[in-house]
């Protein structure tokens, strides 16, 4: 059976939970709460898992705060024995419009620790991630208070749909492959 590792990424505690930093945690509960899993704390994450057509989902929530997530992944990669091309990193991203999703396969960490931490655990920059677009057409001035603040009202009326898509974007990853899921999701 064909496995893979989804990890959203975000940070741990209820002060971090409705930030946008946080949007990787919610793409996972949205993913696991459509397939009826249930959460577990494990070593190093929260962790649920589903089948669909032939497929298992692994899901895990990192318990490292984001800028430590590359431990959780390399230990979950290998303990549930995923190959690195099964393995889709769900993140924020700044520089794209609010709930726009931009999917690749590789790429650099533009500055975001909790990717620069999974690059340096799995010893290498290829591995997939889809980023979801919390920016805005005003440029905040302070970045790291941006990212750490709740979705605005609008956001937050906007996010459930935005999540779904998301959903299917992951589920087309672990069904469609990678290529069809950059073509049927990216910019979208």
């Amino acid at each position: 059976m064909n496995k893979f590792l989804i990890v959203g990424l975000g940070n741990i505690g209820s002060e971090y939970e409705d930030t946008r930093h946080n949007v990787g945690f919610k793409i996972v509960e949205d993913l696991a709460k459509q397939n009826e899993s249930e959460w577990e704390l494990q070593k190093l994450a929260h962790s649920c898992s589903f089948k669909k057509k032939g497929r298992q989902f692994v899901l895990i929530k990192p318990t490292t705060f984001m800028n430590r997530s590359g431990k959780s992944v390399r230990h979950w990669a290998l303990k549930e024995n995923i190959p690195l091309e099964n393995i889709l990193i769900l993140t924020d991203e700044l520089h794209l419009p609010f709930g726009t999703i931009r999917i690749r396969g590789k790429g650099s960490p533009a500055g975001h620790n909790g990717l620069k931490d999974i690059e340096s655990e799995l010893n290498t920059p290829n591995y997939a991630r889809l980023r979801f677009g919390i920016g805005t057409e005003l440029k905040p001035l302070d970045q790291v208070k941006f990212v750490l603040d709740p979705w605005t009202e609008e956001e937050t009326r906007l996010l459930p749909e935005r999540l779904k898509h998301c959903s299917e974007a992951v589920m087309s990853f672990g069904l469609e492959g990678l290529q069809n899921s950059m073509n049927k999701f990216n910019g979208k």
